[in-house]
């Protein structure tokens, strides 16, 4: 079968892996003051932190309408025998939902809850590709890649929590006690749903590193096919530490590093790391 993978811009590959796997994005609207600007093409990260830095108000994002889902799945459900979506987590965005009513007019199309976000996201993506190149059924495709978002591990690691408060998701109180003792809280993934789960304490290269540690050390739990270090800025020092502390642990056979694009920009700010990968 010749299946057209389509994602979430949320899904934070690079350039370079979209473009290997022909993959095309669905990309989200990032809305800054009174303006609206297309994910990733008239906007960037930078451009965020920039409007912030400044003084302006945190940006937000809107889910791809049904039009748009709509405009991609008329445009490759005729030039491909099948068409696999991948959103962003249905718990974090309208983009699944709205997919899905626009795949419903579709017979050739499917569309896959990630359950998740960036390249967490991007892992179901990935995974897709090759399934598109071994599967005969669409539905088959669904029901693996469905198992398979099931087992992915996403979490990241904050330096500030600036944006935190901004967006109110954390109080000042908490993010001034936070500060006066150092602490960097991480954030994982359960369940299609963000949670703290750790406090680290001290330099933030020093806490990545006992974060990637704890991450990947004596378990044996981890495919180690693929993982993802993906990042907001951050110091040439901290990135030295994660790397340092990856190869430290078993070996993976592909390290990505990738920068997180505006949805991840928009609600953790700069300073943010996360290593992403796949449970057995």
């Amino acid at each position: 079968m010749n299946i057209k993978i389509i994602s979430d811009s949320t899904c934070d590959l690079s350039p370079e892996l979209l473009a290997e796997h022909n993959i095309t994005l669905s990309r989200l609207t990032v809305i800054k003051g009174d303006e609206q600007f297309t994910d990733g093409e008239t906007i960037t990260p930078e451009d965020i932190f920039a409007h912030v830095a400044a003084g302006g108000s945190l940006c937000s994002t809107a889910a791809c309408s049904i039009g748009q889902y709509t405009e991609l799945y008329s445009q490759f459900s005729g030039e491909y025998d099948g068409v696999i979506q991948i959103n962003i987590g249905s718990g974090f965005s309208a983009c699944y939902q709205n997919a899905c009513i626009a795949a419903a007019d579709f017979p050739n199309v499917r569309v896959v809850d990630s359950q998740n976000l960036s390249t967490g996201q991007g892992l179901v993506v990935l995974e897709a590709c090759r399934l598109a190149k071994s599967c005969n059924s669409l539905d088959e495709i669904v029901e693996k890649l469905t198992e398979y978002a099931s087992r992915v591990e996403a979490s990241f690691l904050l330096d500030q929590l600036k944006y935190m408060v901004k967006g109110g998701r954390c109080s000042s109180a908490a993010a001034l006690g936070a500060n006066l003792l150092n602490l960097k809280p991480c954030i994982e993934v359960r369940g299609g749903k963000m949670s703290v789960v750790k406090k680290y304490r001290g330099t933030y290269s020093k806490c990545l590193a006992n974060y990637v540690k704890d991450r990947l050390s004596e378990r044996d739990d981890i495919v180690h096919k693929e993982l993802f270090i993906t990042y907001t800025p951050v110091t040439d020092e901290c990135l030295s530490a994660v790397r340092e502390a990856v190869a430290a642990c078993e070996p993976f056979e592909t390290v990505y590093e990738t920068t997180a694009g505006c949805t991840v920009s928009c609600h953790c700010g700069p300073g943010t790391l996360g290593v992403l990968f796949v449970r057995k």
